[in-house]
């Protein structure tokens, strides 16, 4: 099983991963791109399709906003959020219609081992560091208001 499969999965996984890098930099690049443009700039459309590929119709995010991977959130129909939404997406995120987020709300899915022993930093072969992490996937059903 690969890192990623392990990541979604809900297992134990390695985030110095390269598969997994590349993911997270591609979404930290689109969040920063959309965040640095005015509402009305048409190229927002563009990034957010690329950053969350699967959403519904007439939802808007102001910015700035932060996805940790993006292509693991899905996002229903009619959903806003205000200022700083995070988003850290290591297990899938859905987001039912018509969800509205107020200013400077988290979804988090990580979840670090509680033992320090585990939960540490730690060192490959190669002088990689990384650390050892795992998520639950995170349900927002529709008509919810998260302040």
């Amino acid at each position: 099983m690969t890192e990623k499969g392990k990541m979604l999965a809900g297992k134990i996984y390695d985030s110095s991963d390269k598969e997994l890098a590349e993911l997270r930099t591609k979404a930290h690049k689109l969040s920063q791109q959309y965040s640095s443009l005015y509402e009305d700039d048409e190229r927002r459309k563009a990034i957010l399709d690329e950053l969350l590929p699967d959403h519904g119709e007439g939802f808007f995010l102001q910015g700035p906003v932060y996805f940790d991977y993006g292509v693991f959130t899905k996002f229903g129909s009619g959903c806003y959020a205000n200022f700083n939404l995070t988003v850290l997406d290591t297990c899938p995120v859905t987001i039912g219609d018509n969800v509205f987020f107020g200013p400077n709300c988290t979804i988090a899915t990580p979840v670090h081992p509680f033992r320090w022993q585990e939960r540490n930093m730690k060192k490959k072969s190669d002088g990689t560091v990384y650390d050892d992490e795992y998520g639950k996937p995170i349900t927002i059903h529709s008509n919810c208001w998260i302040a």
